[in-house]
């Protein structure tokens, strides 16, 4: 648990460094059934795009509804700006063991 708590935050931390000042986009990997980075701190503004690397389908769901993906195909993207500072918890509808967040701040 504690290894798993430490990639998370790892993850985390390595997305908030990849998000340069003045920067507005950030890549999102879907691999393994997992999405990297689960955790992603980002500026208001900022376009995050997800791609599928994996075989099977998989979607990007709001667990609000704000927003949501058809299903993505191997390599296919999904892209959303988040406008609205926030916590915007999501899963794949298809697999919802699958889950992240994207903070807004």
């Amino acid at each position: 648990m504690k290894r798993q708590i430490a990639v998370l935050i790892g993850l985390a931390l390595a997305a908030s460094a990849a998000l340069a000042p003045g920067s507005s986009s950030v890549d999102v990997g879907i691999k393994e059934f997992k999405f990297a980075p689960a955790a992603l701190e980002v500026r208001p503004g900022t376009r995050v795009t997800w791609t599928n690397h994996d075989e099977e389908t998989h979607t990007i769901t709001s667990a609000t509804g704000a927003f949501g993906s058809r299903g993505l195909g191997n390599d296919e993207t999904f892209a959303q700006t988040f406008t609205r500072p926030g916590a915007y918890e999501y899963f794949c509808a298809l697999h919802p063991q699958m889950r992240a967040t994207v903070i807004v701040k």
